[in-house]
Parts: structure tokens; C-alpha cells; sequence
């Protein structure tokens, strides 16, 4: 059972930087995808970012592309999403996921990190 443990949320300006950290325990698997997702208020939970297992593949919802990055630490754990030049309608509670490469739906979840972009 993979469990995720999110840190780096909190309450920043329009315009600020924040870095995400997720921590990953408990994997059993060798080939994965690691992802970012987020959810606003009265929001659907939308796609912010993903990254494979070696780090050299990564995707971005069109929403983020040029301002957030996602990225592994040196051992692959933890992942990070590096959110530069924020805005008010980034805030939401950002969740890490995890999935077997293949596999359709993530199937491991973080419990969130609030995420407030003041303007």
C-alpha cells in the first residue's frame, strides 16, 4: 500500500512561488507515474501535472504550462511541484497520486495541501 504524504501549502501573494513536496512510503512496484491534482471550492478535482518513474517524462495541463514544474529529488522520492508567478485561481487543496504504469485511474492518494493565492 503506497501511502503520500503532501507538505508545502500555504497563503501566498499573486504573483509568489511556492514548492510542493510529496513523500511516497510503502511503494512495491518499480514503473509508476506520480501526479498532481487540485480542487477548488465547488470544483470538480481537475489535472495539474504528472511525471513517470525516471523523471524524464512529465505533462502539464495547458492552465500551468510555463509556470508550474514538476520534478523528482535525486533518489525519485520525493516529487515536487515547483508553482512560480501564482494566481488567485490556483488556489485550491493540491493532492499527489500515484498509479502503476498502464494502470487508468490513480489508485493511491495524498490527503491535500491548501494552497491560497491572495490578489
Amino acid at each position: 500500500q503506497v501511502q503520500l504524504v503532501e507538505s508545502g501549502g500555504g497563503l501566498v501573494q499573486a504573483g509568489d512561488s511556492l514548492r510542493l513536496s510529496c513523500t511516497a512510503s510503502g511503494r512495491t512496484f518499480s514503473y509508476y507515474i506520480t501526479a498532481w491534482f487540485r480542487q477548488a471550492p465547488g470544483k470538480e478535482r481537475e489535472f495539474v501535472a504528472a511525471i513517470d518513474y525516471s523523471g524524464g517524462r512529465t505533462d502539464y495541463a495547458n492552465s500551468v504550462k510555463g509556470r508550474f514544474t514538476i520534478f523528482r529529488g535525486d533518489a525519485k522520492n520525493p516529487v515536487y511541484l515547483q508553482m512560480n508567478s501564482l494566481k488567485p485561481e490556483d488556489t485550491a487543496t493540491y493532492y499527489c497520486a500515484e498509479k502503476r504504469l498502464g494502470e487508468g485511474a490513480y489508485s493511491y492518494w495524498g490527503q491535500g495541501a491548501q494552497v491560497t493565492v491572495s490578489s
